[in-house]
């Protein structure tokens, strides 16, 4: 053990890593260290004695656990962490869930569903209850079983929920409950759980079999949770569950940082941590390594308009550095000139490299001009949470081989396979092949052992693919039980005929499909070697169980670093940039229209600039567009009222438009299109101030009232929109002019939307 590693450590994380009894919250401010404290807080469980096993620490990424536990390898030695039960909380309790998921029903083989198998099945279940995926759209279906089972809502107990019906009702879904149901029943069957189904059965599992709850509540002595203030209700619950004996439970977090609610993320479970646990201890790490004094400062004072938060002072020891500067454009096309322009000249005057910056928005569809500028200028970029290597088809018809041979009874999987690559079985047959076993109740694998009793569905000729099919998977079961994963995946491969198929495409699209299966054989022997190194199981199953649990976070860029990041600010959440452009700061677009009179989203809105803001080491830049297209017709923006929040002493507005092509030297305050409103920040009487005080609406003679719209309609007016067509208003909400009106739109589905720019127009029923 390493006795030295607590001299890294400032005072307030010591604290933290030694006061190991009891339950504790450290509450950690952006770049304050947290991972450092976590990690060195379980190497010093191992170093008083705590074995490995009886610690249990759960992350959000595998990146993150992997990082921790190659900490804490290096301070205490490899056989003193290598039975840590440390990962994310989808691996640890799909780990539960293997051992004693047969209490449930399932078999230890179990298929993980990615989101595309979830869409894709719940898709084959519209179309076979004969409701039509117009109306029964798969993505908002999957929103909403996800939803239900992130708040342990069977589909039994969603069928019953009054309110709940209602709602599906009013979305013109009300048959969503039997979508749900058919849907979990088609899981079962096929031996296959979904993301959210590993947080629902483990609660199920912990609820209905008290002696699974007791084995893993003494099994664990302590446990640390990271990143808290995003767990659910389903994982805040586990959590309570397991450290009710020993109450050693440790959680870290930034409730300044909860940005997650849309993915059902409660904010509650942070803040009211010390209910739940009177007795706990609370450390605040508020000494923040990262970016220089005016970003933290400045991040303060936007952050403290909050008033769901809990009271901490965040404070660099770095340089002063640069102040945060904020720039105008007329529109957000010459934005996109405007910051392109500015990241060029900083890169070659500054000697950096083009991965040291990063471009934030607020929406992926603001990401288009940043795209068009950038290649203008020939500078590299990426876009980070992109199509995943592991979504393209390539890479998911290898996996569903991989999955079939683990799983047999994975129809998600089987469909896919089946007649790939092509072996003379069509879709009418695939077709007939799932109905007969819906009608029977059977899988479709199963249904297959026994082809030739349905002669009277398939010809003979069509019998013997069907069997062909089936003993291929057979003989690849019985071949690769014994093989390593590196080993299994070279014998599938090429015995398939996988390989043939992808190495006679000759179109670069063709090639670069080969090159990616390449790239995923390169995967799986590292994974294969690094299993062995550390003693980890190292067969198909168990790298299928490391690829289905991967998160965006975990996959690196394979085509080189070196590139400009562009990326939505809530995929940016954990990650810094020596320089960011926060884009798009305009009322109406950041903060949402959604959130628009609502003071708790609201507050989400400002925690998630807050998050934005401190990913910058070095420098931040702001900008704003006084026109942005909206539905194809220019429309006049409002800078955000964030921009006004923040102490003019640590910003500045430098007169760069002037470099644009076709720019006229404009400044943020120019006075001939923006006039002079009370700021919103005290103290703003310094020049930086009574330039921020003029961040508003255009001159009264340049400005068109918006009008009270919410006088206009009335909740169940039928309307009709330019793009959605007609529809029922809902529910109207907020005040003018940022009044809003909920939406069920006969062929687009439900859209919240701001009355001034909507443009309803009312129509008779």
């Amino acid at each position: 053990m390493t006795g030295n590693y607590l001299d890294e450590l400032n005072s307030a994380q010591r604290d933290a890593v030694l006061n190991t009894e009891g339950p504790s919250l450290v509450i950690a401010g952006a770049g304050a260290g947290k991972t450092r404290a976590l990690t060195y807080r379980i190497a010093h469980l191992l170093e008083k004695g705590v074995k490995a096993w009886r610690i249990l620490a759960l992350t959000f990424t595998n990146k993150a656990a992997g990082e921790m536990k190659e900490r804490i390898t290096a301070i205490a030695g490899f056989e003193a962490s290598r039975y840590l039960w440390m990962g994310t909380f989808h691996s640890i309790f799909a780990k539960i869930l293997r051992a004693e998921g047969e209490k449930l029903g399932y078999k230890p083989s179990f298929t993980i569903y990615d989101a595309t198998d979830s869409k894709s099945l719940i898709r084959s279940v519209i179309k076979e209850a004969g409701l039509g995926d117009d109306v029964y759209k798969p993505g908002v279906i999957a929103s909403r079983i996800s939803w239900a089972k992130n708040n342990l809502i069977t589909p039994s107990a969603y069928a019953s929920n009054r309110e709940i019906t209602e709602y599906d009702r009013a979305i013109r879904m009300p048959l969503l409950h039997e979508v749900y149901k058919t849907y979990q029943q088609r899981c079962y069957r096929a031996n296959a759980m979904d993301f959210d189904d590993l947080l629902l059965n483990t609660n199920i599992l912990l609820r209905d079999f008290p002696d699974v709850l007791d084995k893993y509540q003494k099994k664990f002595d302590y446990i640390l949770v990271d990143e808290y203030q995003d767990t659910n209700y389903a994982q805040y619950l586990i959590v309570k569950k397991l450290s009710e004996k020993h109450r050693n439970l440790c959680v870290v977090g930034d409730d300044a940082q909860s940005i997650y609610s849309f993915r059902g993320a409660r904010i509650e479970n942070i803040l009211e941590f010390s209910d739940d646990y009177p007795e706990a201890k609370v450390f605040k790490l508020e000494q923040n390594y990262r970016s220089t004094q005016n970003i933290v400062n400045a991040a303060n004072t936007i952050i403290a308009n909050n008033s769901g938060q809990i009271h901490k002072t965040v404070f660099s020891e770095n340089e002063k550095g640069e102040k945060i500067r904020i720039m105008q454009a007329m529109t957000d096309t010459e934005e996109g000139i405007l910051v392109t322009s500015d990241l060029f000249d900083r890169r070659f005057s500054g000697r950096l490299n083009w991965s040291d910056f990063a471009i934030l928005y607020r929406t992926n569809a603001q990401s288009r001009i940043f795209e068009e500028t950038l290649r203008k200028k020939n500078i590299p970029y990426r876009i980070y949470g992109g199509i995943s290597f592991y979504e393209r088809k390539e890479i998911k018809d290898i996996l569903a081989y991989f999955r079939m041979v683990v799983n047999p009874e994975d129809e998600e999987a089987l469909r896919r396979t089946i007649n790939y690559p092509k072996r003379g079985i069509g879709d009418t047959t695939i077709k007939k092949l799932f109905e007969i076993a819906s009608l029977s109740g059977n899988s479709a694998w199963n249904i297959l052992g026994s082809i030739n009793d349905y002669g009277e569905y398939f010809n003979n000729p069509t019998c013997q693919k069907l069997a062909g099919y089936r003993n291929l998977i057979t003989v690849f079961t019985l071949k690769t039980s014994e093989m390593d994963a590196w080993d299994a995946a070279r014998e599938i491969a090429r015995e398939s005929g996988i390989i043939k198929d992808l190495q006679e495409g000759k179109t670069p699209e063709e090639i670069s499909r080969y090159e990616n299966f390449e790239e995923l054989m390169n995967g799986i022997k590292e994974f294969t070697d690094s299993a062995r190194t550390n003693g980890e199981p190292c067969t198909i199953g168990a790298y299928l169980e490391n690829v289905a649990l991967i998160t965006d976070q975990d996959i690196e860029d394979p085509e080189g670093n070196d590139k400009v990041t562009l990326m939505t600010i809530h995929s940016a959440k954990g990650l810094e940039f020596s320089h960011v452009y926060i884009t798009g700061m305009e009322d109406n677009l950041f903060p949402s229209p959604m959130a628009s009179g609502n003071p708790r989203e609201i507050e989400e809105e400002r925690r998630l600039f807050y998050v934005a803001l401190t990913r910058a080491k070095k420098l931040a830049t702001l900008t704003y567009a006084m026109n942005r297209y909206r539905y194809g017709s220019l429309e006049f923006s409002k800078p955000s009222r964030f921009l006004r929040e923040i102490d003019p002493a640590y910003i500045e507005f430098p007169q760069l438009a002037s470099r644009v092509a076709g720019g006229s030297g404009r400044t943020f305050n120019d006075g001939n299109r923006i006039r002079e409103e009370k700021p919103l920040y005290r103290g703003s009487d310094t020049a930086e101030g009574k330039k921020l005080s003029k961040i508003g609406t255009r001159s009264a003679g340049a400005t068109s009232s918006p009008g009270d719209y919410s006088s206009s309609f009335s909740e169940g007016d039928t309307v009709e929109h330019d793009r959605f067509g007609p529809g029922k208003i809902i529910e109207i909400s907020g005040e003018a002019p940022n009044t809003t009106a909920l939406v069920e739109f006969e062929s687009s589905g439900r859209k919240k939307l701001l009355l001034r720019f909507a443009k309803l127009r009312r129509i008779k029923d």
